[in-house]
């Protein structure tokens, strides 16, 4: 593999552990300690905000960098391929909108009421089939992508791990937000592909 794959590779794997490491609830607690109750109103929309920044200057690695074609998706597959990129599209829109676009944001934090204590736990739509849909969706849209290149299959094997080992640690934390509630969840519902669950 090229130079320009691993540089994009250890460029998102660091992004990966930035972003899960604000995203914990140990940092949250440690913005509370410094700041009092006022950083559960922006903490959200403040770790939206680092997370999109940073993201951006790695997606235009790709780009930017010396690269060079691996495949290209032809007709008819690549009619398949952006339909259900398309519908990918439209179950994340869905399930954002089913969790509450500005709470999503951290724009609703800013100025509603910040409980202490966790919202309900969303159980039903899409996440009737799946825990993670948005992660489902993403995976979709960026393995469909109709043309790959080395530098992109840099990007997208290390989404790919960030969403894998990001839902794990998602996992953990929603495990001691909701406790029995979300692991009765689990028995049930599959984390990322419908249908597919493992016996433990």
């Amino acid at each position: 593999m090229s130079f320009s794959f691993w540089i994009i590779l250890l460029a998102i794997l660091i992004y990966g552990f930035v972003h899960s490491l604000l995203a914990s609830l140990r940092l949250k607690a440690i913005a509370r300690h410094w700041f009092g109750p006022v950083a559960n109103r922006w903490f959200r929309l403040f770790y939206n905000l680092v997370a999109g920044l940073t993201l951006l200057p790695i997606v235009l690695l790709p780009v930017v960098m010396v690269d060079k074609p691996l495949y290209s998706i032809r007709s008819p597959w690549i009619i398949l391929t952006g339909i259900l990129q398309g519908v990918a599209l439209v179950i994340l829109g869905v399930g954002v909108a089913q969790t509450g676009l500005l709470s999503f944001l951290g724009v609703q934090q800013l100025f509603g009421v910040v409980e202490e204590k966790p919202s309900k736990l969303v159980v039903d739509g899409l996440y009737r089939y799946v825990r993670h849909p948005l992660y489902t969706a993403g995976l979709v849209i960026i393995w469909l992508m109709p043309v790959m290149t080395c530098n992109l299959l840099a990007l997208n094997i290390g989404l790919t791990l960030y969403i894998l080992i990001g839902a794990v640690f998602e996992e953990r934390k929603l495990l001691r937000e909701y406790g029995e509630v979300y692991a009765d969840y689990q028995k049930h519902t599959p984390m990322l592909i419908p249908g597919l669950r493992f016996k433990k």
